[in-house]
């Protein structure tokens, strides 16, 4: 199970990402939620 703090860090990384690259700010939480779920798939085929 992923800590409520790395993913919080993730959630960061994430959003200053999309915006170094130009990400409509109204798709951001989007984009981030996604990116997260994402992480959480490969994460759980890991362990």
């Amino acid at each position: 199970m992923i800590k409520e703090n790395v993913i919080a860090r993730l959630k960061v990384i994430v959003k200053r990402a999309l915006c170094k690259f130009g990400y409509p700010p109204d798709m951001k939480k989007l984009a981030t939620k996604t990116v997260l779920k994402q992480a959480e798939m490969i994460a759980s085929e890991l362990v």
